[in-house]
C-alpha cells in the first residue's frame, strides 16, 4: 500500500492574490481568521474535497487535467510554467470572502468560506470536462483529439498550435470568426481558397478542442513570407495579427477592474431583498439552502466563455441569472459533443439559466433588455466595443433610471489599443499580456497555451469585480459601472523577468503506462531520484528521466513515498474524474438532466 504524504507547502500564490483582491473589493474588510469574531474568514488549500495528497502547484495541474489539457497541441501532458491554478483559487477565495461580507450585510448568518487551489483547476477545465464526459456517456461525435503520444514522443510538436511562423523568423498569433476573412487572408498569402478552407474548422474549433492541426500548407505558406507581409495580409482582410514575444512579463499591468459610481445615490440604501425569493432549481449541486447571493437577479447578454463564466459564478453564488439570447437561442448551443438537446460545453456555463429571446438589432428588442435591467441588481455584457452604445444599452444610458444597478462590462483588452483594438479573444489576449510567453518554458517557443486560460480568469475577474460593486452598493446605496477585460486578468498571474528554464524531471515522466509528475523535491534532488533506480548508469537528467519507462505509474509512486519523496500520477483522461473516488466530492457524475459531468461549487460556506 503505497504512504499517504500529506502536503504542508502553504499555498501561497493564492493567498497573495485573495489578499490583493480583497483589499481593492472590500477596503476596510477585517480578513481572515483571529480572535475578531466578525472577521471575514476564508481557507484556501491545495486539495479541498479532493481525497488525494496534492502538495504544490504541479501535483493539482498533473491530477486535475490542466497538463492534460495544456498539452495537447504538443503530443504530450505539459505543465503550465506559471501557477494559474493557484491564481483560479485566489479568485474563487476573494469572491467567496465577498459574497460572505455582501451576506452578513444583507442579514444571512454565515461566517467562514473553504476553497482549494484543486477546485480553481476542476473549474477551469469544466468545459472539456463536460465534452468528454457527454462522448463517453452517448458516442456523439466530436472533433478528435491527439492521441495518448507512443513511446519515444515526449518531445513537443509543433503541429498543433496555430502560431504561425514568418520567414524572418517571427512568431505570430492570428484571430478571426469570419470565414471569408479567414480565406482572404490566405489568398493573399498564395493559398487556394479550398486548402484554406480545410483549416477554417480546426482553426475554429481550437477553443473547444485545445488543439489546432492546420494543414502543413498553410504553415509553410506563412513562412515563405515576411512578418510585414502577413501584416499587410492581415490588414486587407480584416483579421487581427499579433506578434508573439519572448518576454513573460507585461507591458503594463492594469487593475483586475475598475469601478466608475452611478450618477447619483438613490435616497436610501437599499433594503434587505427577501431571502425567500425563489430562483430556478440550480443546476450545480451546492451546499446548505442558503447561498450570499440569494434574492439578487443579473441578467447577462453574453456568449462564449468570458460572459457565461462571470454569470455561471454568480448563479452558484446564489443569484438568479437571466439570459439573453437572440431569436431562435444563442447558436453555441448546438456545437457538439450534445447532452440531449444542448451543447455541453454551453451547458457547462449555462445550465439552470433561464432565457429571455430578444433581438437587439430592433427597438422591441432592445426595450426588452431595459425592461429586465430595470428589474435587475446586475447587468453584464461581453459586447464588441461600440456595440452598447449603438444599441443605446451604455452605463450611462440604463444607470439614471436604475441608480442602483450593477452595470459590467468584460471586454477583450479594455483601453488598451484604443478603438480600434484586435478582435477580444482569448489567444491574443495571451499574447499582447506577455502569458503566452510565460506558459511555456525557455526550450519551446513562446506561444499560446491553447487552453482558454484567460478566458476562464477573465471571467472569474469580471465575477468578483460584481462583488466589489455589490459590496459597496450595501454601504451607499448607488450602483457603478465595473470594467474588467482579458488583458486585466492575465496580468494577474505571477511571472518570473525571464522564461522558466526546465529539466527532463520537471516534465512528467513516461512510465510504463502512463505519466508521473514528480514533486518538488524529486525535482530538485536528481541524486536522491538515481538511488531509487533499478541499474547504476548515468546521471544526467535527461536520462533519469528516460528510465522511468521500466515500471508502472503505481510501483513509481510507491517508491517514491517510501523514500519521503511525492510525485503525482498525470491524468491523461479527463473523464476518469467522474468514476475516480477521490473525486466524489469534487466532481458530479453526469446524470438524466445535463448529461455531462461537472465540477462541484468551488465553495464551502459555514
Amino acid at each position: 500500500m503505497t504512504p499517504r504524504l500529506r502536503a504542508t507547502a502553504r499555498t501561497a500564490v493564492a493567498a497573495t492574490i485573495a489578499g490583493r483582491l480583497l483589499r481593492r473589493a472590500v477596503p476596510d474588510l477585517p480578513e481572515t481568521c483571529g480572535p475578531d469574531r466578525e472577521a471575514v474568514r476564508y481557507t484556501v488549500d491545495w486539495a479541498g474535497p479532493v481525497d488525494a495528497d496534492l502538495p504544490d502547484e504541479r501535483a493539482v495541474q498533473a491530477a486535475c487535467g490542466l497538463m492534460q489539457v495544456h498539452g495537447r497541441a504538443t503530443g504530450a501532458p505539459l505543465p503550465l510554467a506559471v501557477d494559474y491554478a493557484s491564481v483560479v483559487a485566489g479568485v474563487l477565495a476573494a469572491q467567496g470572502a465577498t459574497a460572505l461580507h455582501l451576506a452578513r450585510a444583507r442579514g444571512l448568518h454565515l461566517r467562514e468560506v473553504l476553497t482549494s487551489v484543486a477546485q480553481g483547476a476542476l473549474l477551469a477545465v469544466g468545459q472539456y470536462l463536460a465534452a468528454e464526459t457527454v462522448r463517453d456517456n452517448s458516442g456523439s461525435p466530436e472533433v478528435c483529439l491527439p492521441h495518448a503520444p507512443t513511446a519515444g514522443s515526449d518531445v513537443p510538436q509543433a503541429g498543433g498550435l496555430a502560431t504561425l511562423e514568418t520567414c524572418d523568423d517571427a512568431r505570430v498569433e492570428v484571430e478571426t470568426l469570419d470565414p471569408l476573412a479567414w480565406r482572404d487572408f490566405w489568398a493573399r498569402l498564395g493559398v487556394a481558397p479550398a486548402l484554406a478552407g480545410r483549416g477554417w474548422l480546426p482553426f475554429q474549433q481550437r477553443f473547444a478542442t485545445a488543439v489546432c492541426s492546420l494543414p502543413d500548407e498553410l504553415r509553410q505558406a506563412a513562412r515563405r513570407r515576411t512578418m510585414a507581409e502577413l501584416r499587410a495580409a492581415a490588414h486587407h482582410s480584416g483579421v487581427s495579427l499579433l506578434a508573439v514575444g519572448s518576454a513573460p512579463a507585461p507591458a503594463v499591468r492594469p487593475a483586475p477592474w475598475s469601478l466608475t459610481p452611478g450618477p447619483a445615490p438613490v435616497p436610501e440604501a437599499r433594503t434587505h431583498p427577501d431571502t425567500a425569493v425563489p430562483g430556478p432549481c440550480p443546476a450545480v449541486p451546492v451546499l446548505g439552502a442558503v447561498l450570499p447571493l440569494t434574492g439578487l437577479r443579473v441578467v447577462e447578454s453574453t456568449r462564449r466563455v468570458q460572459g457565461p463564466l462571470a454569470g455561471h459564478v454568480l448563479r452558484m453564488l446564489g443569484a438568479e441569472v437571466v439570459r439573453i439570447e437572440p431569436p431562435g437561442g444563442d447558436p453555441m448551443r448546438w456545437l457538439p459533443p450534445l447532452a440531449g438537446d444542448c451543447s455541453a460545453r454551453f451547458s457547462a456555463l449555462n445550465a439552470g439559466k433561464p432565457v429571455v429571446e430578444a433581438d437587439l438589432t430592433t427597438a422591441q428588442g432592445r426595450d426588452t433588455v431595459r425592461a429586465l435591467a430595470a428589474e435587475a441588481d446586475v447587468f453584464l455584457h461581453n459586447w464588441a466595443p461600440g456595440k452598447a452604445a449603438r444599441l443605446g444599452l451604455e452605463a450611462c444610458e440604463l444607470l439614471p433610471g436604475h441608480p442602483a444597478l450593477v452595470y459590467a462590462w468584460a471586454s477583450g483588452f479594455g483601453d488598451a489599443f484604443g478603438d480600434r483594438p484586435p478582435l477580444g479573444t482569448d489567444y491574443l489576449a495571451q499574447v499582447h499580456s506577455g502569458l503566452a510567453a510565460a506558459v511555456r518554458p525557455a526550450d519551446q517557443p513562446p506561444a499560446p497555451s491553447l487552453m482558454t486560460l484567460t478566458d476562464v480568469l477573465g471571467g472569474l475577474v469580471c465575477a468578483q469585480g460584481v462583488l466589489a460593486a455589490l459590496a459597496a452598493r450595501e454601504t451607499t446605496g448607488r450602483g457603478s459601472r465595473v470594467d474588467s477585460s482579458l488583458v486585466s486578468a492575465a496580468a494577474l498571474v505571477p511571472r518570473p523577468a525571464h522564461r522558466a528554464r526546465w529539466t527532463a524531471l520537471d516534465r512528467p515522466v513516461r512510465t510504463a503506462d502512463g505519466h508521473l509528475c514528480l514533486g518538488p523535491e524529486a525535482r530538485a534532488c536528481p541524486r536522491v531520484v538515481l538511488r531509487l533506480l533499478d541499474r547504476a548508469g548515468p546521471t544526467a537528467t535527461e536520462d533519469l528521466a528516460a528510465r522511468f519507462v521500466h515500471r508502472t505509474t503505481e510501483e513509481w509512486t510507491a517508491r517514491l513515498a517510501e523514500a519521503g519523496l511525492t510525485a503525482t500520477p498525470v491524468l491523461t483522461d479527463l473523464t476518469t474524474l467522474a468514476r475516480d473516488p477521490a473525486f466524489r466530492a469534487a466532481v458530479a457524475p453526469p446524470d438524466p438532466v445535463t448529461g455531462h459531468a461537472r465540477p462541484y461549487a468551488p465553495w464551502e460556506f459555514k
